[in-house]
């Protein structure tokens, strides 16, 4: 009987660690949630540019997005938003409204091409600070290791004070970037 209830003891134990030990995956808004949700809860905004064809974007979600320590930064620091480059969606942000009155194959829609300066690259990741002020864009694929970095220098707001370059510099990585050596 002690045995058994020992047992159960231990299992309940081990199912509450790993209970709190599971990360949330990202949480992602539409532009127009992270808005309304920015007014009463402040946090930066975070939009990944992409397109349904791109393969560094499917990548870039596969590994990066996907990632505990990244799913973790984006969900305490950010309202995290997921952009189709090329939707035929009518969007509104920030005090303005973005409609696509392009129709065919791969025609960018007007908020892309505003949020990526007219350069429009994909996968591309652009920042906002809590009060909808532009930060900039990042375009490319980024690991898991480089996006800590960045979604650290953003977070922690070193960018009033210091370059990206110069953050990378003496940034410590939390993220272990061969997980099968222990």
């Amino acid at each position: 009987m002690k045995r058994s209830s020992i047992l159960g003891f231990l299992l309940l134990i081990s199912t509450l660690i790993n209970a709190q030990s599971v990360v949330k995956p990202v949480q992602w808004y539409s532009l127009e949630e992270a808005e309304k949700l920015n007014k009463s809860v402040p946090k930066k905004i975070l939009i990944d540019v992409y397109t349904d064809w791109c393969g560094w974007c499917k990548k870039m979600d596969q590994t990066t997005f996907s990632h505990p320590v990244i799913a973790d930064l984006l969900n305490r620091y950010f309202y995290s938003v997921k952009f189709n480059a090329e939707t035929t969606d009518t969007v509104q942000f920030n005090g303005a409204k973005y409609i696509n009155l392009v129709r065919g194959q791969r025609s960018t829609h007007p908020l892309a091409l505003s949020l990526l300066n007219w350069r429009p690259s994909y996968p591309s990741i652009v920042y906002f600070t809590e009060r909808l002020e532009y930060l900039g864009v990042i375009p490319g694929y980024k690991t898991p290791e480089q996006m800590e970095v960045i979604l650290n220098y953003i977070a922690l707001e070193k960018y009033k004070n210091i370059s990206l370059e110069e953050y990378q510099k003496s940034f410590k990585s939390t993220i272990n970037p061969n997980p099968a050596v222990q």
